[in-house]
């Protein structure tokens, strides 16, 4: 049974001015999702499915979707404010996107097997793919509760530019997920990986501790607890126009109520990502450093 590869593109658009800028990261001008995508093909990845904004369908069928549908059944599911669970209604005053885990529930209608969910504007790595296509795809076809996410090491994710924030797991004996504990101050100090805490003292942490770099991996079951929990998401969140759903929030939920188990799975990885348009040179230098060492042809496709 060969996993999805579910794509968050909602906010692309909106933080980069327009797909244009997205282009021309790779020597050959590849975008960063050309990359993700190439890796879960070569990883055994059977559909893409992207969720958009439905104002630049046209300009991602155009520039994005376009590339791929020669190499893998491609879909576009769409997020909007007003899709929502019934029983839930718009506040009129709302602007602000649901965030992660409202993007995910915009899959349930054509996403039926298990699904690998990541950020548009990330680089995860070959590896982080195959490890989580694998473990997916050896589960039962009936499977449900058994969820995964790939924990990149802490020391594989960090910034030469300063600090940075990271979900940093906790584990039990077993490897399953047991908390996130968000550390909005993580960086390297005199060799060694430290974070700030909540008194202001730094703490060292190995390099080899898993983070969550969003890149989970579900079966369809989660589609229906993301729309139960989401009702009661709204309600308690009425009055607050800039709450977001985020996909932690109902992991947490699920794990700590016995509901599910979440498998972290190990990755040797860097992780390196593009969050605002001054963020691409550096991203151009690391994928040109890749291709020269022959980890990706030039051009990818």
């Amino acid at each position: 049974m060969k996993p999805t590869l579910f794509v968050l593109a909602a906010g692309m658009g909106s933080r980069y001015g327009g797909l244009k800028q997205l282009d021309g990261v790779g020597p050959s001008g590849e975008t960063i999702m050309d990359y993700s995508i190439y890796d879960a093909i070569k990883a055994g990845f059977g559909k893409l499915v992207f969720v958009i904004r439905e104002s630049f369908e046209e300009d991602f069928r155009e520039k994005i979707v376009k590339k791929y549908e020669k190499q893998i059944p491609v879909e576009l599911v769409f997020q909007e404010l007003d899709k929502l669970p019934e029983g839930v209604a718009l506040n009129p005053d709302r602007v602000k996107p649901w965030g992660t885990n409202h993007a995910v529930m915009m899959g349930k209608d054509v996403i039926k097997e298990p699904f690998v969910v990541i950020n548009a504007d990330d680089y995860y790595g070959s590896e982080g793919f195959k490890v989580i296509a694998d473990y997916l795809s050896a589960l039962d076809e009936n499977s449900k509760n058994n969820y995964c996410m790939v924990g990149y090491r802490v020391g594989n994710t960090l910034s030469e530019s300063g600090t940075v924030a990271r979900g940093v797991c906790e584990t039990d004996a077993n490897g399953n997920l047991t908390g996130v504990v968000e550390r909005t101050e993580v960086v390297r100090n005199d060799g060694v990986v430290q974070y700030k805490d909540e008194n202001g003292e730094w703490i060292s942490i190995p390099d080899t501790t898993p983070v969550s770099m969003n890149m989970w991996g579900f079966t369809p079951d989660y589609f229906k607890y993301s729309d139960d929990y989401f009702v009661n998401f709204a309600k308690e969140n009425a009055d607050n126009i800039k709450a977001e759903f985020f996909i932690p929030l109902l992991v947490n939920h699920l794990t700590v109520n016995g509901t599910a188990s979440v498998k972290v799975l190990d990755t040797p990885s860097k992780w390196f990502g593009v969050t605002y348009a001054d963020d691409r040179p550096g991203v151009v230098a690391k994928l040109q450093e890749l291709v020269d060492e022959g980890k990706y042809p030039t051009p990818l496709w």
